[in-house]
C-alpha cells in the first residue's frame, strides 16, 4: 500500500503549514488567517518546493464552507433573516451594482470589453462567506443586529451569484452568436433558476422541517454519540450536496438552510458542538486553498491594475456599504462593521472568474487580478476590523445611546464571585451563593442552561470563559473570587491563566479529577483545587468517624504523605504561630497530601493576627517537624502525622 497519496499529502501539507505559520502570525500579534494564507502560497504552484493538489484543496475547502454555513444556520432563525430583509435585500443589490460599475470602469481603462468588465466587476462585488463569518464570530457579532444584517446581506449576495452563474453561459452564447433565442436566452434560464431556488426553499420549509428533527431525535434515542455526530455531518453535507445537485443552488446556501431548519430543534446546540472541530479544520483548508491561487508575479507585472483592484474591494465596496447602511438610519458603528465585513472577496469570486475565463468572457489577466485582490483583501481584513471596529466613535457624546459592540452584556458588579459552569456542581454552588446573599455572576455557554439560570434569577453571561471578551464582561478584572466548576481540566487551565493575567489578586478555586490535573491547575495559577474523589473519601471517613486518612495512598501523593517522624502519637511542641497554621489547615478540611497555596491559607481570619514573616517561619518549622510538606511554588500540604493535630 503506498504511503504517499495526493489527498493525504494535500491535507497534511495544508494543516501542518497552516499550524506553523498561523502560530508565527499569532506570536507577531497578527491574525492567524495571514499565516494560513501564507501556508497556501508556500505549497502553491508559484513557489519552489512541494506543490499540493490545487483541485483537491479547493474541494476540501468547500467542505469547510458547507460546515461553516451549517453552523451559522444553527444560530440564525428564519425570523432573524426576515427581520433584516428591508436593509439586506436593497443594500446588497445596490452594493453589487456599485462594485460592478467600478469594476467595469477599471476594465475599460485596461482596454477590456464591456462584457469582460461586467464579469470582472461582478466578481469583485461579492464577499467571502468564510472570511465574513470568521470575523463576526471572533468578535461575537453574529447574534447582534450588525451580525444579522451582515449575514442577511451575504445570503442575498449568494443568491445573486447563483443567478449570475446560470446566466453567464447564456450571455456567452448570445455574444458568440451561437444562441439565437433573443430575449428568451435570458428570460428562460432566469425563470428556471428562480423556480429552482423557490422550490428548494419550499422543500426545506415543508419537508426538511419535519424530516431533519425527526432523524436527529431518532438517533438520540439510540444512545450512540458516534451515530449522532455522523447524523449531523450527513445532514449538513447531504442537504448541501442535494441542493446543488437537484436545485442548482450553492453548497453554502443549502447548508445554511439545513442548519436554520435544525435550529428549531432543542438539539441544535449539541449539533453545533459536534461539528465544531471539523468545521475549524476545513475552514483552515479554505484559506490554504486561497493562498495556493496567489501568483506573486502579478504584483510586478501589473502593479497599478492590482492596486486599483484592491482599492475597489477594500475602499470602494466599503464606502458604498457604509453609505447604504447610513441611508437606512443605522448608527455609525453598524455601518462601519458592515463596511469592514464586506471589504474582501472570496469563493464566489473565484468561481465566477474561472467560469468567465472558460467561456472566453474574461481575459486571464482578469482572473489573476481577482485572485491576487482576494488574497490581499483577506489579509487586510483583520487589520480593518482592528482599526475601525474595536471601539466606537470617540467623538460621540457620552450620553448618546450606543449599540453594544458585541452580544455580551457586561456585569455591573464589583468585588463579586465569578462562577464558571452551571452544571451539576455549578448549580449547587450557585444555590449556595444565592442563599448566602453573595453577589455573583455565572458564565455558561449552553443556551438551554443559560435560559434556566436566568429563570432562577441568576445573572448569566452567555459564552465560553476561554474568551477574553466573556471574562471581561463577567468583570474578572475587579472580581474577588473565581470558581471554576467545569470538569474539563484543559479548558479550566486556560481560564485560570487568562483570569490571572486580568487580575493578579483574584482568588481562584478549580475542580480536578486526578493528581495530575490538580498539579496542572496549581501550576497555572489556581489557589486551590478541589478533587471530587477526595471529597467523597472525606465524607466516607466522616461517616465512619475516622480520624486518620485511608490506608491506601495514591503513589503520586507519596512525597506529600511520607515523613520520617518515628512516632505520630506524641503531641508536638508548637509555638502560637505554628499551632495557628496547623489549625487553619484543619479548618479547611484538607486530607493528607491535598495542596493549598500559602496565600489562600494565610487569608484565614485567625492568621491575620500574625505577620507574614512569623507565618513563613512557622510553616518552615512545621515542615521540619514532619507535620506539613512544602510542595514548592508557594503550596503546602498536611502529612499523615499532621492530620490529627490539625483537628485541635
Amino acid at each position: 500500500m503506498p504511503h504517499h497519496t495526493t489527498l493525504i499529502a494535500t491535507i497534511v501539507a495544508g494543516l501542518v503549514g497552516a499550524f506553523i505559520l498561523g502560530s508565527i502570525a499569532q506570536r507577531l500579534k497578527l491574525s492567524p488567517l495571514v499565516g494560513y494564507l501564507a501556508a497556501g502560497v508556500l505549497v502553491g504552484p508559484f513557489t519552489p518546493g512541494f506543490v499540493a493538489d490545487q483541485g483537491l484543496a479547493s474541494q476540501l475547502a468547500e467542505i469547510g464552507v458547507i460546515l461553516l454555513m451549517f453552523g451559522v444556520g444553527l444560530h440564525f432563525s428564519l425570523k432573524d433573516l426576515l427581520s433584516v430583509r428591508k436593509i439586506a435585500i436593497p443594500g446588497a443589490l445596490v452594493q453589487i451594482a456599485v462594485a460592478t460599475l467600478m469594476g467595469m470602469g477599471l476594465a475599460h481603462l485596461l482596454g477590456w470589453t464591456p462584457v469582460a468588465g461586467f464579469v470582472f466587476g461582478l466578481a469583485l462585488s461579492v464577499a467571502s462567506t468564510v472570511v465574513l463569518l470568521r470575523a463576526m464570530q471572533e468578535r461575537r457579532l453574529v447574534q447582534t443586529d450588525k451580525g444579522r444584517i451582515a449575514v442577511g446581506w451575504l445570503i442575498v449576495e449568494d443568491l445573486v451569484m447563483v443567478l449570475a452563474l446560470v446566466l453567464l453561459p447564456a450571455l456567452a452564447g448570445a455574444i458568440s452568436g451561437d444562441n439565437a433565442g433573443g430575449a428568451m436566452a435570458w428570460i428562460k434560464p432566469l425563470g428556471i433558476t428562480l423556480l429552482k431556488v423557490g422550490g428548494f426553499v419550499a422543500f426545506m420549509l415543508i419537508v426538511g422541517r419535519r424530516v431533519v428533527p425527526w432523524i436527529l431525535h431518532w438517533v438520540v434515542h439510540t444512545g450512540s454519540r458516534e451515530l449522532f455526530r455522523l447524523a449531523v455531518l450527513a445532514i449538513a453535507l447531504g442537504f448541501a450536496f442535494g441542493a446543488a445537485l437537484l436545485f442548482d443552488v450553492s453548497f453554502a446556501l443549502g447548508a445554511f438552510f439545513a442548519g436554520m431548519i435544525l435550529a428549531e430543534s432543542e438539539l441544535s446546540q449539541r449539533a453545533a458542538e459536534e461539528t465544531l472541530p471539523l468545521r475549524d479544520a476545513f475552514a483552515v483548508l479554505f484559506f490554504v486553498s486561497v493562498g495556493m491561487l496567489f501568483d506573486y508575479r502579478v504584483i510586478f507585472e501589473s502593479p497599478w491594475a492590482l492596486l486599483a483592484t484592491v482599492a475597489i474591494i477594500v475602499l470602494g465596496k466599503s464606502l458604498a456599504a457604509w453609505a447604504i447602511v447610513k441611508s437606512f438610519r443605522h448608527s455609525d458603528q453598524t455601518a462601519i462593521v458592515i463596511a469592514a465585513a464586506l471589504a474582501q472577496i472570496g469563493e464566489f469570486s473565484f468561481i465566477l472568474a474561472g467560469l468567465g475565463v472558460g467561456l472566453n468572457l474574461l481575459p486571464k489577466e482578469g482572473q489573476d487580478l481577482i485572485l491576487a485582490g482576494a488574497v490581499i483583501s483577506i489579509m487586510l481584513n483583520p487589520f480593518l476590523f482592528t482599526l475601525f471596529v474595536r471601539k466606537g466613535d470617540p467623538r460621540k457624546p457620552k450620553a448618546a445611546p450606543v449599540e453594544p459592540a458585541t452580544d455580551l452584556v457586561p456585569t455591573g458588579l464589583s468585588g463579586h464571585t465569578v462562577l464558571v459552569g452551571l452544571g451539576r456542581v455549578g448549580t449547587v454552588v450557585a444555590e449556595g451563593l444565592k442563599a448566602s446573599a453573595q453577589p455573583f455572576v455565572v458564565v455558561e455557554d449552553r443556551p438551554d442552561t443559560v435560559i434556566a439560570g436566568r429563570a432562577k434569577g441568576y445573572e448569566v453571561i452567555d459564552g465560553t470563559a476561554m474568551d477574553s471578551l466573556v471574562l471581561e464582561a463577567a468583570g474578572v478584572d475587579r472580581a474577588r473570587r473565581l470558581l471554576i466548576a467545569i470538569p474539563d481540566c484543559f479548558e479550566a487551565g486556560e481560564i485560570v491563566e487568562r483570569s490571572r493575567k486580568a487580575n493578579r489578586a483574584i482568588e481562584i478555586v478549580a475542580r480536578a479529577h486526578s493528581d495530575a490535573e490538580l498539579e496542572h491547575l496549581a501550576s497555572v495559577g489556581a489557589d486551590e483545587t478541589v478533587m471530587g474523589e477526595r471529597e467523597i473519601a472525606r465524607r466516607m471517613l466522616e461517616r465512619a468517624e475516622a480520624v486518620t486518612a485511608p490506608r491506601a495512598v495514591a503513589p503520586s501523593l507519596a512525597d506529600a504523605l511520607a515523613v520520617d517522624e518515628p512516632d505520630a502519637g506524641v503531641r508536638p511542641i508548637l509555638d502560637d504561630a505554628e499551632a495557628a497554621v496547623l489549625l487553619a489547615l484543619g479548618r479547611r478540611g484538607l486530607l493528607p497530601g491535598e495542596a493549598i497555596s500559602r496565600r489562600q491559607l494565610y487569608s484565614d481570619p485567625e492568621l491575620e493576627l500574625f505577620e507574614d514573616a512569623r507565618l513563613e517561619a512557622g510553616s518552615a518549622t512545621l515542615a521540619d517537624k514532619g507535620l506539613i510538606n512544602d510542595l514548592g511554588e508557594g503550596r503546602v500540604a498536611l502529612t499523615r502525622i499532621g492530620l490529627p493535630w490539625s483537628k485541635g
